[in-house]
């Protein structure tokens, strides 16, 4: 059986993800020529056609598609064999590439990562924001190594560990009729006074749980595609919201007249980490769980 070696699927990833053979071949330091014949090697190799090619574009077939995720999990796999073959001394050493949802990573990222410096000095952290639904996907595809995300979450073939439970706040603006924030009954609000992200959020299927809302009349037919438009519905007292208890002291908040009052501590949603089932880097991944359960409470 003829197989193809580590430059070549190396190459071919690099055209799915640049999409043009100029630019995959000068990230994969070769000419355009040499890359182009490379890549059909791998074509004569499988006896596959991986990629359409028209002087304007190029095309992955769907083929392609299925072959480019088998080639980065190979190549991550590849690299999982280098780690273990050099028996790292130091946990954390190296690249990490570490996908984290947008109602997450300006909170807990921002003083968590020069901690996270500090200890693991030889660690390459790279960081993808998305919405949970994507990350998973690169995740699964070999794109990335880690993820940080909130559960609960539909995730197949992954390991989880959970974290810290975020506890949901009330989010009202300053002088607001809508609600009495102090005396709040969930049965007291009007029709489309509940503010929430749009749907592909996580954010907004956890709020809907966690804070027990089952009317739906109650819920806004508008919706917004991000945190920062969510608040600036709220602070136009278009209505109210449930936000994330992490975000409280977040520049989210500054230059408003939003505050934020705690709900039952069962209102909330779950941190954690999820990876590939079966990595050979389990250990090191909970170790980061660790470090970041350890060191939340700076945020």
């Amino acid at each position: 059986m003829n197989i193809p070696t580590i430059k070549q699927l190396g190459y071919f990833v690099a055209l799915c993800e640049e999409g043009h053979f100029g630019r995959a071949a000068a990230r994969s330091f070769i000419s355009q020529s040499a890359f182009s014949t490379a890549i059909q090697d791998l074509e004569s190799l499988l006896e596959a056609q991986l990629v359409d090619r028209t002087k304007r574009q190029v095309t992955i077939t769907a083929l392609g598609q299925e072959v480019a995720t088998q080639a980065r999990l190979c190549l991550r796999d590849i690299e999982s064999l280098v780690e273990i073959a050099g028996q790292r001394r130091e946990p954390l050493a190296g690249p990490l590439r570490l996908g984290v949802i947008p109602t997450i990573a300006p909170f807990l990222l921002p003083a968590l990562l020069p901690q996270l410096r500090r200890e693991f000095p030889d660690l390459k952290l790279f960081l993808i924001e998305d919405q949970t639904e994507r990350i998973h996907e690169r995740l699964l595809a070999g794109e990335l190594d880690l993820l940080l995300l909130a559960l609960p979450y539909d995730l197949r073939s992954v390991a989880t560990m959970p974290l810290f439970n975020d506890r949901f706040c009330l989010a009202v603006r300053k002088g607001s009729t809508a609600v009495d924030p102090e005396n709040y009954r969930f049965n007291r609000l009007q029709a489309d006074s509940i503010l929430l992200l749009e749907d592909g959020h996580c954010l907004r299927d956890h709020a809907l749980a966690a804070c027990k809302i089952r009317n739906t009349e109650k819920v806004s037919r508008f919706s917004a595609s991000s945190l920062l438009t969510l608040v600036e519905m709220v602070d136009a007292d278009l209505g109210i919201s449930f936000l994330p208890e992490m975000a409280r002291d977040s520049a989210l908040l500054k230059n408003t007249r939003v505050k934020m009052y705690p709900l039952d501590e069962r209102s909330h949603r779950t941190i954690g980490l999820a990876w590939r089932k079966g990595s050979a880097r389990n250990d090191e991944f909970e170790i980061f769980g660790e470090f970041v359960r350890q060191h939340r409470n700076a945020t």
